[in-house]
């Protein structure tokens, strides 16, 4: 699987996320490696680095800067799966590593 130049936003996310529908996922990929910017809802700026598997798996850190000026940093891991439309849903496990460090969910799709 290659992600390079997929855009996704997120469907679902738990509670304690900075993420709504509106944030937007800009992906680049090259090779294993997956970068990404985004931005959007609470979020000022943010980017992920992450490395792909063979099965299309992304594990990846994040950090962003949210509307309160604080920077916040985390780790994820995202499983993907084929939509009937031909789209990517993306299917994510997260634990902030700063502020709380609790856990969530997200699902993204491509857009």
């Amino acid at each position: 699987m290659n992600y390079n130049s997929k855009r996704f936003k997120p469907v679902s996310s738990s509670q304690n996320s900075e993420v709504s529908g509106d944030v937007i996922f800009e992906y680049k990929q090259e090779g294993n490696r997956l970068s990404c910017d985004y931005f959007g809802s609470s979020i000022i700026q943010g980017h992920l680095l992450g490395l792909v598997d063979e099965h299309g798996n992304i594990e990846m850190y994040y950090h962003q800067i949210n509307l309160k000026g604080i920077l916040m940093s985390g780790i994820c891991t995202s499983k993907p799966e084929i939509m009937k439309n031909g789209k990517v849903r993306l299917r994510e496990q997260w634990q902030w590593t700063s502020g709380d460090k609790s856990f969530g969910e997200s699902i993204l799709e491509e857009i």
